[in-house]
């Protein structure tokens, strides 16, 4: 599965990288028949290798294959292989280790695919990787103005809500505890929802 990225990753591979006491070679096999590559996920969801100079749509990955693949086996990293890149995923006989700009799972499009159900698509450039959509467990954090939204505890249980879709669904939140405070209730198809707000404590904020 992994063959398709072999020619854009054989240019970082001989080279040894150093990041703010970072040390790898892309590539590196640390035990016989292991090869280990390290990436990166923006705020926008986007992949890059950790190494790559520039790093904007450019440069992410986007073959959709590849992608859905490589987020499928998306986890925390529990090896003890280089705490500064929280998660991993694990391809075969490939540990791709993975540090991000806030959650590896970024929310990029918010879609109805029907007349009473709404998905978050993540992962990526057309990636087909979707959850359904409850308004009620959107949860934003006053400090930064992001916007986030469960996931899997297999990713570390939080997910981002891309800025374009937060600035989006922000105009519809109510702030009856005031606007320093993280918002109550969204209206929503209509209706008003009051927000679980679940999130706040794993964000380290008060609930």
């Amino acid at each position: 599965m992994l063959k398709i990225l072999l020619r854009s990753r054989a240019s970082a591979a001989p080279l040894f990288r150093s990041f703010r006491n970072l040390h790898y070679i892309q590539g590196q096999s640390p035990e016989p028949n292991i090869r280990e590559y390290f990436y990166y996920i923006d705020h926008q969801g986007q992949l890059f290798l950790h190494d790559a100079r520039i790093k904007n749509f450019t440069s992410c990955f986007k073959e959709k294959r590849f992608i859905e693949f490589f987020f499928k086996r998306l986890r925390l990293n529990k090896t003890q292989r280089y705490p500064d890149f929280p998660y991993i995923s694990l391809c075969g006989r490939e540990r791709n280790f993975i540090s991000c700009d806030d959650k590896p799972i970024v929310y990029l499009e918010l879609v109805k695919d029907s007349a009473t159900t709404d998905y978050l698509y993540y992962g990526g450039y057309k990636a087909d990787l979707k959850v359904p959509f409850e308004p009620t467990e959107l949860c934003m954090l006053p400090s930064n103005g992001r916007v986030y939204y469960p996931t899997k505890d297999l990713y570390g249980g939080i997910g981002l809500i891309k800025s374009k879709i937060a600035i989006e669904l922000s105009q519809y939140f109510v702030f009856e505890n005031g606007e320093l405070e993280p918002p109550t209730h969204i209206d929503w198809n209509n209706q008003r929802h009051e927000l679980s707000n679940k999130l706040l404590p794993l964000l380290g904020a008060k609930d």
